[in-house]
């Protein structure tokens, strides 16, 4: 049984109710969950206002950044308990959950360094003045956290809320949420306050709705969909809480004659099958220059044929998706792919020891696919990569700006010139050349245009996402 963490404590959820664990790889349920209601929201907001008024707002940036290094410490030390906790929950292979764990020590690590680096201005102004900014933290900001990369995006968001000096009270997912109640725990042993860190676990019907319409949130940080990243504008707006959306995209890798085929593969193919295509920024279209388009997709249709797909716990190429919903979702799009004629160029395996009460998918590389169609247009989340060909710069941008994604886009090329006009014409917030990802990059800014949302997480623009500018004007004479 897994309970709330509020004030450095583990307590039930008030209405006595649970929700089970599920582990993706068997579909068999393991563990409970609390599941909370807009009360036990309440309970961790009232915590976390103490906590801000008292023992955070006190410390000095220096002294929060050492809170924040020893929480990275921590997670290194126990970093093959979490990834074990994040594999089961999210049913990731051994090298996902491990580089998640990394990275979300890597987080920590760099806001520690941030801390006392924020930063304001003294500002030229009229005889007799003397004009500065500082920046302020915004109080108690709300967390709303996905189910496919929790600690990473944990990292990501808690990490540079708290950098910037709030406190935080975080909705994980009701489907994977046991590594934050785990790395909460680790904060307190690494001395961080009573209701700095706080969570509350259930569904986002309840507690998501019930955190985002709490009068005592300051800002909210959500990561999802674009329905529900709306519906929490609209609930914000009524109060005017200031919000970070990260909602998800359809992300294109444009590959022109000239590039290094040999290169780009392996890229384009874990760009797409990583976390099971269950990754907010995969490289989901893939837009090749025409002459080539033929080569490329011969030799992505032979590695998608090795792709092994099977239990977390195997380490193959594909863990199984979240949950059965998600499963069935994913085949919906291939139906109505496979209805408007839309030919499979290859598929992966899903290997025998495989329980056939897992929800497993495998990667499925589709050609000649419509712009328009659904499966070109909408987030399926799942290992499916939609080819399309095009014949020059101008309609590879325009295959690339449409859909209402712009999230993260990938150019191959080894024109120089090109690639700087292609990616100052792409409407996305992250443009990667002759790669996809760069590794991660917990420096660099990460957030969208359009649909995709607005705001930044990730290097040191989130803080400036997480703080409030203050400007002070003295006369003196």
């Amino acid at each position: 049984m897994q309970f709330n963490y509020i004030a450095n404590k583990s307590l039930p959820s008030r209405s006595g109710q649970t929700i089970d664990v599920i582990d993706p790889s068997d579909g068999h349920a393991y563990d409970n969950i609390q599941r909370s209601d807009a009360s036990d929201i309440d309970h961790a907001v009232r915590a976390a206002r103490q906590a801000f008024g008292s023992s955070w707002s006190k410390l000095g940036a220096g002294e929060r950044g050492r809170l924040l290094m020893r929480l990275s410490l921590k997670i290194s030390e126990h970093a093959q308990e979490l990834s074990a906790i994040e594999q089961r929950d999210c049913g990731k292979p051994t090298k996902q959950a491990r580089a998640d764990a990394s990275a979300l020590a890597r987080y920590f690590e760099f806001y520690a360094g941030a801390c006392d680096k924020l930063h304001g201005q003294t500002l030229p102004y009229l005889d007799g003045y003397s004009v500065l900014t500082w920046r302020e933290p915004h109080g108690v900001t709300g967390h709303i956290i996905p189910w496919n990369y929790p600690m990473q995006i944990f990292g990501r968001s808690v990490g540079g809320a708290l950098a910037a000096g709030n406190v935080c009270v975080v909705k994980p997912a009701e489907d994977a949420c046991l590594s934050l109640i785990r790395v909460a725990q680790l904060a307190t042993e690494a001395g961080f306050p009573p209701g700095v860190i706080n969570i509350v676990t259930g569904y986002g019907h309840e507690v998501g709705d019930a955190l985002a319409r709490h009068a005592g949130i300051d800002h909210i940080s959500f990561t999802g969909s674009p329905t529900v990243g709306t519906l929490i504008q609209q609930v914000a707006a009524e109060r005017h809480c200031p919000v970070t959306l990260e909602l998800g995209g359809k992300s294109p890798q444009i590959v022109f004659a000239d590039a290094d085929l040999d290169a780009a593969v392996p890229a384009i193919i874990n760009a797409i099958v990583q976390n099971a295509g269950q990754t907010c920024s995969a490289g989901s279209r893939l837009l090749v220059e025409q002459s080539v388009y033929e080569p490329l997709l011969y030799l992505l249709g032979q590695a998608f044929e090795k792709l092994r797909v099977g239990p977390a716990a195997l380490d193959l190429d594909v863990g199984p998706l979240i949950r059965q919903s998600q499963k069935q979702r994913v085949q919906r799009f291939l139906d109505e792919a496979s209805a408007a004629g839309i030919s499979t160029v290859a598929q992966g395996k899903v290997v025998g020891e495989a329980p056939a009460t897992g929800f497993y998918q495998v990667p499925t590389l589709l050609r000649d696919v419509p712009v328009t169609h659904r499966v070109a247009q909408e987030e399926v989340f799942g290992p499916v990569l939609c080819a399309m060909a095009f014949q020059d710069e101008d309609q590879a941008v325009e295959l690339a700006n449409a859909t209402q994604f712009g999230l993260v886009a990938g150019v191959w090329t080894a024109d120089g010139a090109r690639q700087f006009r292609i990616a100052k014409r792409l409407r996305s917030g992250q443009v990667f050349i002759n790669n996809y990802g760069a590794g991660g990059g917990v420096e660099l800014p990460f957030g969208g245009v359009k649909s995709s949302g607005h705001g930044r997480e990730k290097g040191f623009e989130a803080l400036y996402g997480f703080t409030t500018l203050k400007t002070i004007a003295i006369k003196h004479g």
